[in-house]
Parts: C-alpha cells; sequence; structure tokens
C-alpha cells in the first residue's frame, strides 16, 4: 500500500504482503470456514458417514468423530484453522458435539454473509449473535434435566446417545455399560479424573463383545521364569529404571594383573558385589519387580531364588502407569533405595502362564480402571478407543453437572423457537440477527435429517408443530416422525450443547470482526548454482 506525499509515494505496506479488505475479506473468510463445516457435515448424528484419512505412509484412520478429521487434515488458511480449534476447544470442554459446534459455526457464518448482502453491517450482527447466544443458554438452562449421579441407567443412556453411529450397534449396550462401571468406579467426592484414572489398552484379537473392564491395570509382560511365583498377593512392588546386568561396567577401566589368580579374584569380588545389588532390592521387602531396561540371567536367578516376580523391559508408559497407580518411585541407583520407594498392590497375578499379561489389581491410594479393547483389527480397536474416549467424557459430564437436555434436534428446536419469540421484543437490526442466529441452530437437526436420507424441510416444519404439544420432540432416526426423545432414551449432556453454543458463537464473531487480511506471499528459493545447491553436498562427513 502507498500513498503520496510532497510528490513522493510513501510505503506504508510491504509490497509482498497479500492485503485482502472489506466484503472481500469477510467474504473469503467465510468460505474457508463453511468449508470446514462442510467437511464434518456428513458425518453428523446416529446415521452419519464416516471418513477415511490416509496418511504419507499409508496407515489407514475410519472415524466419523469430527474431533479426529479435523486434527488429521492439513490445512492451511488462518480462519479454517480458528475453526479447527473450536473443535478442539469442545473437545477438552465437553468431550463431544465437537461436528455439531463446527456445523453451527459454519452455519452462523453463512447467515451472517445473508445479513451482509442486505446491509447490515458486521457490528450489528456481531451484537445480535451476542444476545442470541445468552438467550440460548438460558433457555437450554431452564429446558435441562436434572438426573441423580448414581442412576446408573440415565447414565448409561447418554453413553448409548453418545456411541450410537460410531461403534457397532450390537455392542452398543456392553460398551455403554463399560463405561459408566468405570467412571462410578474412579469417582471421588463427585470428581472424576478420566485422564489419570482410566487406562484404555487395545488388543487385536476376538470381537468387541469380548471388550472388558479391569479393576486395576494390565501390562504386556510375564514372569521371566517359569518357577517364579505367578501370583503374589499383597505385592510390595519395586520399579527399577535402571539395567540390572553382570559383567559390564558403566565406564572404560583398565585391570592390571601378574597372576591368574588375580584375575579370578577380580571376578568373584565383580560377582559378589553384583549380587549385593541384587540383594538390596530384595532387602527393601519388594517380592515383584518390574525392570524398564535389560535384566540378565544372572539377576533373574536370584530373583527366582528369594521367590520374587520379576520381568524386563516394561514400556515407559506402563511404568508411569505403575508410579501412580502402585505409589512406587523410579528408583535409578539401586543402592541408595529404600522401602519407602517400594508401592503396593493387593495382587499381581499372571492368570494365564501361556499368556504375555500380568495383573496387577487392588491400588492403596488409587482407583484405577483399565478398559481393555478388543477387535477383530487394528481399525477397529482404534475406532472404538475413539468412541470410549467421547463416551468416557459425556458421562463424566452428567455425572459431574447432574443435567441432560433430549437429544435428536429437540434441544436446538426449543432454543430456535425461544429465539423467535426473543427477537420479536428487540428492536433495531439485532432481530435480523437473533432470527439469523435461530436459523443456524437448526441446522443441526436439519443435517441430522438429510444424513438419514429424510427431507430435511419437511422434518423440520413437523418438529416445529410437534414441539408446541411435546416439549422434547425431536427426530426418530428410523421413522422419520417426530418422538419423546427423553421417552426413547436420546439425552445428551447439557454442558455439550451450551458448550457447542459459545463455541460456534465466539468464533463466528471474531471472523466477522475481521475486515483486513495481511499475509506474506510465499517466496520461492533464489537461484543458485548448481555446484551450491544443498542437495548437492555430500553430508556423510559431517555427522549427520
Amino acid at each position: 500500500m502507498a500513498g503520496q506525499y510532497g510528490g513522493q509515494p510513501v510505503i506504508i505496506i510491504d509490497p509482498s504482503k497479500e492485503r485482502t479488505t472489506g466484503k472481500d475479506a469477510l467474504s473469503v473468510n467465510i468460505a474457508s470456514a463453511k468449508a470446514v463445516a462442510s467437511i464434518v457435515k456428513s458425518t453428523l448424528g446416529p446415521k452419519g458417514m464416516d471418513k477415511m484419512l490416509v496418511n504419507v505412509i499409508g496407515d489407514i484412520t475410519l472415524t466419523n468423530d469430527g474431533a479426529t478429521i479435523l486434527q488429521e487434515m492439513d490445512i492451511e488458511h488462518p480462519t479454517a484453522k480458528m475453526i479447527v480449534e473450536v473443535a478442539s476447544t469442545q473437545e477438552k470442554s465437553a468431550g463431544d458435539g465437537t461436528t455439531s459446534a463446527v456445523v453451527m459455526a459454519g452455519a452462523l457464518l453463512e447467515k451472517a454473509q445473508e445479513l451482509v448482502g442486505l446491509g447490515v453491517h458486521p457490528t450489528v450482527i456481531v451484537k445480535g449473535f451476542s444476545m442470541a447466544s445468552e438467550k440460548s443458554l438460558q433457555v437450554l438452562k431452564d429446558y435441562a434435566i436434572k438426573v441423580d449421579r448414581n442412576d446408573r441407567e440415565a447414565l448409561k443412556r447418554i453413553a448409548m446417545t453418545s456411541i450410537t453411529g460410531k461403534a457397532s450397534e450390537m455392542a452398543n449396550d456392553h460398551l455403554a455399560g463399560i463405561c459408566v462401571d468405570a467412571i462410578l468406579a474412579i469417582e471421588q467426592d463427585g470428581k472424576v479424573n478420566i485422564d489419570d484414572d482410566i487406562v484404555i489398552a487395545k488388543e487385536v484379537g476376538g470381537t468387541i463383545d469380548d471388550t472388558e473392564l479391569i479393576n486395576g491395570i494390565s501390562i504386556r509382560q510375564e514372569a521371566l521364569h517359569p518357577e517364579m511365583p505367578h501370583r503374589i498377593e499383597n505385592a510390595k512392588i519395586a520399579l527399577i529404571d535402571t539395567e540390572l546386568n553382570f559383567g559390564k561396567t558403566s565406564t572404560k577401566s583398565k585391570l592390571m594383573v601378574d597372576r591368574a589368580e588375580q584375575l579370578q579374584e577380580f571376578k568373584e569380588q565383580e560377582r559378589a558385589n553384583f549380587r549385593n545389588t541384587i540383594q538390596k532390592i530384595i532387602d527393601t521387602g519388594a517380592n515383584v519387580v518390574f525392570c524398564s531396561k535389560a535384566m540378565d540371567d544372572y539377576a533373574l536367578h536370584f530373583f527366582k531364588e528369594a521367590g520374587v516376580y520379576a520381568t524386563r523391559r516394561v514400556r515407559e508408559e506402563d511404568m508411569l502407569k505403575l508410579t501412580r497407580s502402585t505409589g512406587a518411585s523410579l528408583v535409578r541407583n539401586v543402592q541408595e533405595m529404600t522401602a519407602d520407594d517400594l508401592g503396593y498392590a493387593e495382587l499381581v497375578e499372571q492368570e494365564d502362564l501361556y499368556e504375555e499379561k500380568t495383573y496387577i489389581k487392588g491400588f492403596r491410594d488409587a482407583k484405577t480402571m483399565t478398559i481393555l479393547i478388543k477387535g477383530g483389527s487394528e481399525h477397529v480397536t482404534d475406532n472404538i478407543e475413539r468412541v470410549f474416549d467421547d463416551a468416557l467424557r459425556v458421562v463424566k459430564c452428567v455425572f459431574e453437572d447432574g443435567t441432560i437436555v433430549p437429544g435428536g434436534g429437540a434441544s436446538e428446536i426449543e432454543v430456535a423457537q425461544k429465539l423467535r419469540a426473543y427477537a420479536s421484543s428487540v428492536e433495531g437490526r439485532e432481530q435480523m440477527a437473533i432470527n439469523a442466529f435461530a436459523s443456524a441452530v437448526e441446522e443441526i437437526p436439519r443435517t441430522i435429517a438429510e444424513n438419514c436420507g429424510f427431507d430435511a424441510i419437511d422434518i423440520l416444519l413437523k418438529l416445529r408443530a410437534s414441539h408446541g404439544s411435546m416439549k422434547h420432540a425431536g427426530l426418530n432416526v428410523e421413522t422419520g416422525d417426530a418422538s419423546n426423545m427423553y421417552e426413547m432414551g436420546i439425552t445428551d449432556p447439557l454442558r455439550v450443547k451450551t458448550q457447542a453454543i459459545k463455541s460456534a458463537t465466539e468464533v463466528a464473531t471474531m471472523v466477522l470482526r475481521v475486515d483486513d487480511m495481511l499475509r506474506a506471499r510465499e517466496k520461492a528459493m533464489m537461484d543458485v548454482a548448481p555446484e551450491h545447491n544443498i542437495h548437492n553436498y555430500d553430508m556423510s562427513g559431517m555427522g549427520m
């Protein structure tokens, strides 16, 4: 950008920058946001379609989870990245509803673009959207239904609503039951820590119905000697984070000897020192040893003789799980080890002598549960893992908040109708923005209907007509009729709905406030002589 001063051009903005202003900037930003929303739109609802994501090495991800789809996509446009952040925020805050939040954000911006075309200033639209958002949150709060956090059936219905359309329909009841049992098992004072207290493990083999909940944790390890005990009650657990190998010092050294007896004496002394190291572990009272690194047969012999269960090369993530669950400390210097470094579990057991799996159960200060997912292929277990991630978090929301709302589009129809009634009491052009907000909210039941193969307009009209006499009327995806969603057990956490409205409104208003975009143009690498091109250098002698 340049101006004139005294007949001389004055450059204000670097001409290498790409600039878009006014309605052009707004149109570009809205178009990119709508493009992102259109990608995940077809996945919304119990009849939504799946997306196949293939990375550069050919690994495949099959999912209809909006957050996963958007995270895996390589998005360049800055506004599109803002929409992806909406999904991320929704996932962190509520655990589900990411697709709804993104679709609603796209719909809000589409309606805003129509208003701008009619001459409504973006600032007025932003104000109207903010008013509509506050009113929507109040409507949802009044519309919400209180539930007892210990009502297992209510929690199970929430889990099933989240799972439906994401996993095998035949296993919905089984998976939902596992979610609820896991949440109820780890709750402490009305709060749930899913990230630390629930471990999700995957195992290819069997069917989804074989997925199980384990009271404790399991690791893919086995006793290193058949004569070691395979069941230890009141386990005192040592977690060793260093090698337990004999005959190799950690530093370079030379030994000068002048007769064969001296070498033999040195070896005997070295063997005695190593035995003292193993004895140091045993003397602390440890009867179970998990080592993250190598452990030679000489060490195994001592542990076997002492009746200690021992295993080696335990994965780092499993060591961290054991640290938190059992209370044991990671020991890197055995010579400084004490009984205070040991952890505790009621039982350590390798149930099947021919299976590489050890169960650690019954912790003193931690409530840790493991969901062991089983399926016929890796793609199946990966998808079920994403299902559990969403379902556990929505059950957590209801357990902690104690409030639900009817699903199937019923909540959105309630909000839209109350917003239109509210808009009639607002003077000025903000009324137009509030009505546009109501139409954008209805994009959720409209999209669900489309993904079920129904006529969206007919469904919306049917839901609006039924809502007056049936407060919880939503779309029955099997028949296309308006049915009572609460009686059908189709419910969502209140937090999921409120967070979706908050996130969608925030990103829409942020985009509407932008009227000037400056982007640096991509610059090509300057031409260089072939002999100076970095790809022609021999890097073999440069330590790379």
